[in-house]
């Protein structure tokens, strides 16, 4: 079978080695061979190399599989015969994941039947030489052809790429005539600064506003910022999932939102912020920002054996201090009870039940299942209402879902048990909510567009989009990055904590530790901290940083804001004894040099005319 497989993908143009690659992959191995053989009894015969590249493509790119029919036979009968038609045909269903296709629609948006021809592609390439035409003759073959390229293809999106390429190289070369010994040198490189190395200008917030001098904060705030949705269109998003109620819900989004980009800065308030923090805050605020959108602070409030009012003062003041303004101060403990009664509601749909195993049991990536697992709804729901009114001790009782998340976890727990008052609802509640099942349905409620998170959440995902959906609620999507830490210092709240309860630092402001209050007290100005955030960029893989090159971006605020004092601590008493006078004052102006104030030195000289020379 495997070698049967083999035989057929290389007939349609793949490598020897793709091809035992492809095979290895079983589900894009079933699609491809599907897609072979559908084409197959399209066209009567065996597949071209051209057709069975793009059938390829289809079948590592198309997620809807209930659609692959409909392109197999599009791309069979040559009515999609390039990449570029078939880009368009895959964002169109992507775009239109329930609806029933519009074939004419289909057609119009994918270019099919549209011919392009010589003539059009000339006179393309003409008007584009034409435009650039000053700056061509100036820089000639160290132009970049490729503005040449658009601008062609921005009149004529259908025609054949390569055919725009040798109608530019043979207009420019009849234009520049051959390349010279000059046009044959390479063109000096400009440096760019490595990643986190400070650069000449840069930005920085102020009173919430962020102003930047070289780049715009999406320059700054590059990577995986640049590939994210736009507000209304969570659909095109990989792995986002899409049910019968996600469009309705997504207009309904939109009539709230109005498009608008929204996040959210959701830390727990049970430690001081760390520099860790302040790339996040800067993404989440800045990306907001950036795009005329707003951003919530939420404390994420639901373990109160750890949370303090301070932390919750910090937090706000830190979020301040770095120069940004919440649209929005709120809490996860504001929607306890929108929380619970959905709770009872995923019990109700069979998607949740109370659970008896122990901590120690269901800790790990390969607990035991558990053997309530599919106990009746009315008895789940009556021990639920029995966990709420505290009828079980901690421990005793649990309310987990009924899925499996991206690490293998199994039916993560979405209530436990807590004795212990909250500082917002006092001791209205006996059970609260985890992590897992309070998060996204707070973002849902706050209609947040990008759910920022660092990478570690990854695996929360498949929980996120299933918790929304199972409830059908508005379901935001989740976009990860990678954290922020720094050589030969802690960047762990639970450590620092740790570091504090013992004693090895005063508190969370010891300047030896990078907690920003820390680094407050130690004089970091925020611009610095904000400058340091933005350099480090925003990717997908973690960045650990040299502490020297935020120490660089803290010098380049000073030097252009701190002011500058000169001063005598220890002035010298001079007495000159051949002066007539016996007292004089000199008064000496000292002018400014740089950034130095204008200082006044006085000296007073006592006079002695008992010495002679």
């Amino acid at each position: 079978m495997e070698a049967e497989s083999v035989s057929l993908f290389t007939a349609i143009g793949l490598s020897e080695q793709k091809a035992k690659e492809t095979v290895k992959n079983e589900t894009l191995s079933l699609l491809l061979r599907e897609a072979i053989v559908q084409a197959q009894k399209i066209l009567g015969s065996a597949v071209d190399k051209v057709t069975g590249t793009l059938l390829y493509n289809v079948a590592t790119r198309l997620k809807d599989t209930k659609r692959l029919g409909f392109l197999v036979g599009y791309i069979a009968s040559k009515k999609i015969g390039t990449d570029l038609q078939l880009n368009a045909a895959l964002d169109y269903i992507k775009s239109h994941p329930l609806d029933p296709i519009d074939a004419k629609d289909f057609e119009k948006v994918c270019g099919v039947g549209v011919t392009v021809t010589p003539e059009q592609i000339e006179e393309a390439v003409e008007s584009a030489i034409q435009k650039f035409k000053a700056q061509l003759l100036a820089e000639r073959y160290h132009f970049n052809m490729g503005l040449l390229m658009g601008e062609a293809r921005n009149k004529l999106k259908w025609a054949d790429g390569k055919i725009i390429k040798n109608e530019v190289d043979m207009q420019v070369l009849h234009l520049l005539g051959p390349k010279t010994e000059a046009d044959l040198e390479k063109k000096p490189k400009v440096t760019k600064p490595k990643a986190g190395e400070p650069e000449k200008k840069s930005g920085v917030a102020v009173n919430g506003e962020i102003k930047l001098e070289s780049a715009s904060l999406m320059e700054q705030l590059r990577g995986e910022a640049l590939k994210f949705h736009k507000p209304g269109e969570n659909y095109k998003t990989e792995g986002y999932i899409v049910t019968p109620k996600t469009m309705e819900l997504l207009k309904k989004h939109l009539e709230i939102t109005g498009g608008q980009i929204r996040t959210r800065f959701p830390p727990e308030p049970n430690g001081i912020l760390h520099i860790g923090h302040a790339k996040a805050i800067n993404f989440n605020f800045g990306y907001a920002m950036a795009n005329g959108g707003i951003c919530f602070l939420r404390y994420d409030d639901t373990n109160p054996e750890k949370e303090e009012e301070k932390y919750f003062t910090a937090i706000k003041d830190m979020v301040e201090w770095l120069g940004y303004k919440p649209y929005a101060v709120t809490h996860a403990s504001d929607n306890f009870n929108q929380l619970y009664e959905w709770a009872v509601e995923l019990i109700r749909r069979g998607q949740a039940y109370v659970c008896h195993q122990k901590v120690e049991e269901i800790k790990g990536h390969n607990p035991p299942p558990s053997p309530w697992r599919d106990r009746p709804v009315e008895e789940s729901l009556l021990l639920f209402e029995g966990m709420k009114k505290g009828k079980f001790a901690e421990g005793e009782a649990t309310l987990r879902m009924k899925l499996v998340m991206e690490d293998g976890k199994m039916d993560p727990v979405a209530y436990r048990i807590k004795y212990t008052p909250h500082h917002r609802t006092g001791d209205k509640w006996c059970i609260y909510p985890t992590y897992d099942y309070t998060h996204c349905l707070c973002d849902s409620i706050e209609h947040i567009t990008h759910s920022l998170c660092t990478k570690e959440f990854q695996a929360r995902r498949s929980s996120y989009f299933w918790l929304c959906n199972a409830l059908d609620v508005y379901c935001p999507v989740q976009w990860e990055y990678g954290r922020l830490n720094l050589h030969y210092t802690v960047v762990s709240k639970r450590k620092i904590i740790k570091l504090v309860e013992t004693g090895a630092v005063r508190d969370w402001d010891d300047p030896r530790l990078f907690t920003l209050t820390a680094l407050r007290r130690r004089g970091f100005p925020p611009e610095a901290i904000n400058n340091f955030c933005a350099r480090v960029g925003v990717t997908v893989a973690q960045t650990t940083m040299e502490p020297h090159l935020l120490e660089a971006c803290v010098r380049e605020v000073l030097n252009e804001t701190a002011p500058r004092v000169m001063a005598v601590l220890d002035p010298l008493k001079v007495t000159i004894t051949n002066f007539p006078a016996e007292k004089v004052s000199i008064r000496k102006r000292i002018p400014s040099f740089g950034n130095f104030s204008t200082l006044n030195f006085y000296c007073t000289f006592q006079i002695s005319s008992n010495l002679i020379g």
